[in-house]
């Protein structure tokens, strides 16, 4: 973690000065419309923060399918040991029927 600490550290310091965002990409030229204004080291580490974010929620929405295959799976397991338990221990008294 520590050259990854560095590296961004790194960036911080040589990407102090303010730079504007332009959120309307179809403005004219002369006419700046909605802009964010903030020292680029910022705006970075605020888009590799936003990225993480979404690939960690795109992750967790496709691994959805083994979560759910995981608990059918368990509570079939659980449905056939206690279903096992239950023909195991029958009275000795109780005759077995044939298959």
């Amino acid at each position: 973690m520590l050259p990854i600490v560095a590296a961004v550290l790194a960036v911080a310091v040589a990407n102090r000065q303010p730079v504007a965002l332009a959120l309307d990409p179809f403005v004219a030229t002369g006419h700046p419309g909605p802009q964010i204004v903030a020292p680029l080291y910022l705006i970075l580490l605020i888009c590799v923060m936003v990225g993480v974010f979404i690939g960690g929620v795109a992750t967790w929405i496709e691994q959805g399918k083994h979560r759910r295959a995981a608990r059918r799976a368990v509570a079939e397991a659980r449905r056939l040991t206690a279903e096992s338990a239950r023909l195991s221990y029958r009275p000795a008294t109780e005759k077995r029927k044939p298959l």
